[in-house]
């Protein structure tokens, strides 16, 4: 990656109102933090180290994050939650003048499109992978959204 798509991440991720973005590629870590006040983001830079010394560093960290998300799974075990694929703005509909795709409380198959996300002026159409039922919306239309973010809670059975 080099400087000038650095600097455009940076201004992408300034404008789109996103707390905090991380991005890993072969041997380069970035996370790049904003505040609330829209100043400059803080841009951490970090170099992978072998494998070698990295394997006793690496394994504690994912038994002291396990436990964090346990908590979540047990209280809505039943529920499946739909995450995005990607960071933009999140729209519920199509367009201003056209209905809702889904409202809670909405049966969805697997292909339905549940939502829109606008990443770089791209509105890509975002698919349930699962049929079930809406159960909660966990994110407001015209809403910026990050990587991974649960969107919506859907109850499969």
């Amino acid at each position: 990656m080099d400087l000038k798509e650095i600097q455009n991440l940076i201004k992408f991720v300034s404008n789109s109102g996103v707390a905090e973005v991380k991005l890993e590629m072969d041997d380069v870590k970035i996370t790049i933090k904003t505040t609330l006040e829209g100043t400059t983001p803080e841009i951490t830079y970090l170099q992978q180290a072998p494998v070698a010394q990295a394997a006793p560093q690496a394994a504690p960290a994912p038994v002291a994050a396990a436990p964090v998300a346990a908590a979540p799974v047990a209280e809505n075990a039943n529920y499946i939650t739909v995450k995005s694929p990607m960071i933009g703005t999140f729209y519920r509909k199509p367009s201003p003048d056209k209905p809702m795709f889904v409202e809670v409380g909405s049966t969805i198959s697997k292909g339905d499109v549940v939502c829109v996300i606008e990443a770089m002026k791209l509105f890509n159409e975002i698919e349930a992978e699962i049929s079930g039922k809406i159960v909660k919306i966990l994110v407001d239309d015209m809403s910026p959204v990050e990587f991974d973010q649960p969107l919506f809670i859907v109850d499969p059975s």
